[in-house]
């Protein structure tokens, strides 16, 4: 737990006298989160103020308070308006405990300065180790750096960049820094972290994202009642294309081809093949369709209830009359299926096409084609088994949750298949992530904005880093061990570092930054410094 004071926004029709009071007591409402767009910061002389009350509280010396028992507060952190010289953004505290005694404070002080593209205002790392040992008197210093480098700028080809809700950066760490702004070295422990957005229209599963689309209407028009019908995705309509099916699969009947041959089975152009050339080698076509799975990629273009009832009343009338004879995949448990299944007897049950029944039937071939083309990708890149699979595709669920976890399959498609264009990753490397994918969303919801981490060597990714700007980078300088351990932090960053002061750099930034010209890149220094005082 970690107190966070802040200023709180005031009512428009608060009383003038009760704001002039803010420097002589601390109100309640400065404890209580702001209700604006962001948070506010506290004066930096009033911070100081209030930290020096935190820390008396504490002290056991302070016998005139008359303090009955003394208790162990929380770490107290104060945002700060950076009105002083030094532009202090944080002013924090953080108790010593030696069991559940108190045996001094930690005070903390974060200044921050920026933006500026001028590198000669940076540290040197020898001046700030010498400060460190100066203000510690301290002989030895240990350092750590941190360094995060985003990749998808630095890997992606202009045309193939996904959309800015998506993010993969690798943040490396590494001891005995030598200089400012150092490159990593390989040696260095990585981890790579990805954040992705799903329906980019230049991902390559582009058209698998719409096809998923469309599944979702269905899901939805199932359970509200009203469908919301997206674009169609074939310029021709599904009736037309539904009836040329049925008379193809007529012809082959009667001309003894039968279409229960599967290896004679014709392959649609359909979803996972509707992708560009980058990924055909990953994401191939299936050519095991069954009759289901070939009606749903002629129906995906269905654009009203009228159409998708027209459909379905010519393939119930091609099977009441026997002029097809469709095979179907083993396991399926949709209601055409079954009516195919009948058809074999030459008889089929009456299935009325009023209400929502056209659209639980399409949604359920729909689940089953999409269902069968996930597996295919991850058992054919050999990123997971089907028992691993198995929670992602059960059918022991209802509809609506079925729906939900082929968003998320669809979801780890996309991370996979960018790291595999965008990193050139391999399988050694893939498969640990799928296993971290899968882990996460078998507890979890579907949640695109979520971060996956997957432990890399540095030496995967530094082409794409190694003549870049780092986002953030940072260095550690310690003294001390256990309790007694100091650290002064130097870092720069190309984002403020503080939400509170984000306000007073707008529009600071240079359109360079964007682009990411390394000429012109803006920069926010941040000093983090740690002074200890002991409770003797």
């Amino acid at each position: 737990m970690v107190y966070v004071l802040q200023k709180a926004r005031h009512n428009e029709e608060s009383d003038p006298l009760e704001e002039s009071k803010a420097d002589d007591a601390v109100h309640a409402s400065e404890l209580l989160p702001k209700e604006s767009s962001g948070p506010q910061a506290v004066p930096v002389r009033r911070a100081k103020q209030l930290i020096s009350l935190y820390t008396m509280v504490q002290n056991p010396n302070m016998t005139h308070l008359k303090i009955d028992e003394l208790v162990v507060l929380p770490p107290f952190w104060i945002r700060c308006d950076g009105s002083d010289p030094e532009h202090t953004c944080w002013h924090g505290a953080e108790p010593l405990k030696a069991g559940n005694r108190i045996t001094g404070i930690n005070l903390y002080m974060v200044t921050c300065d920026g933006p500026r593209a001028d590198k000669t205002h940076f540290a040197n790392l020898e001046d700030l180790k010498m400060a460190h040992k100066t203000q510690h008197r301290s002989s030895a210093v240990t350092t750590k750096g941190f360094a995060r480098y985003e990749l998808i700028r630095a890997a992606a080809m202009e045309d193939t960049t996904l959309e800015s809700e998506s993010n993969i950066y690798v943040d490396i760490t590494w001891n005995s820094v030598e200089k400012i702004l150092e490159t990593p070295p390989l040696t260095s422990a990585a981890t790579l972290n990805i954040a992705l957005a799903s329906g980019d229209p230049r991902s390559p599963v582009y058209q698998l994202y719409r096809e998923l689309q469309f599944l979702l209407a269905l899901a939805e028009g199932l359970e509200s009642g009203v469908t919301a019908w997206p674009e169609p995705l074939e310029t021709e309509s599904a009736v037309d294309l539904v009836r040329e099916f049925l008379a193809d699969l007529k012809k082959k009947l009667d001309g003894c081809c039968m279409a229960g041959n599967e290896n004679d089975t014709e392959k649609i152009q359909c979803g996972t093949a509707a992708v560009d050339s980058s990924i055909k080698s990953i994401l191939s076509e299936r050519g095991d369709l069954d009759f289901a799975e070939q009606l749903w990629c002629k129906m995906k273009s269905v654009s009203s209830c009228q159409e998708l009832i027209e459909c379905f009343r010519l393939i119930i009338k091609s099977l009441e009359h026997g002029e097809i004879q469709p095979w179907i995949h083993q396991g399926s448990s949709s209601l055409l299926s079954k009516l195919i299944q009948q058809s074999y007897h030459g008889k089929i049950d009456a299935v009325s096409l009023s209400g929502i029944t056209p659209i639980q039937m399409l949604l359920e071939i729909g689940l089953d084609k999409m269902k069968k083309d996930y597996v295919s990708f991850f058992i054919g890149q050999e990123l997971a088994t089907l028992t691993c699979l198995d929670y992602f595709i059960s059918t022991s669920v209802d509809l609506q949750e079925q729906v939900h976890r082929v968003q998320k399959l669809h979801h780890m498609l996309e991370i996979m298949v960018s790291c595999t264009v965008l990193l050139q990753f391999k399988h050694e490397n893939l498969f640990p992530l799928t296993q971290i994918c899968m882990k996460y969303y078998k507890e979890n919801p579907l949640n695109e904005k979520h971060v996956f981490q997957l432990p890399i060597r540095p030496a995967l990714v530094k082409k794409f880093y190694q003549d870049d700007h780092p986002e953030i980078w940072k260095v550690d300088i310690s003294s001390g061990h256990g309790p007694r351990e100091v650290k002064t932090t130097w870092q720069v960053s190309t984002n403020p570092p503080v939400e509170h002061m984000t306000s007073n750099n707008t529009g600071l930034l240079s359109d360079s930054t964007v682009n990411g010209s390394s000429e012109e890149r803006m920069y926010f220094t941040t000093m983090t410094k740690c002074s200890q005082v002991p409770f003797l």
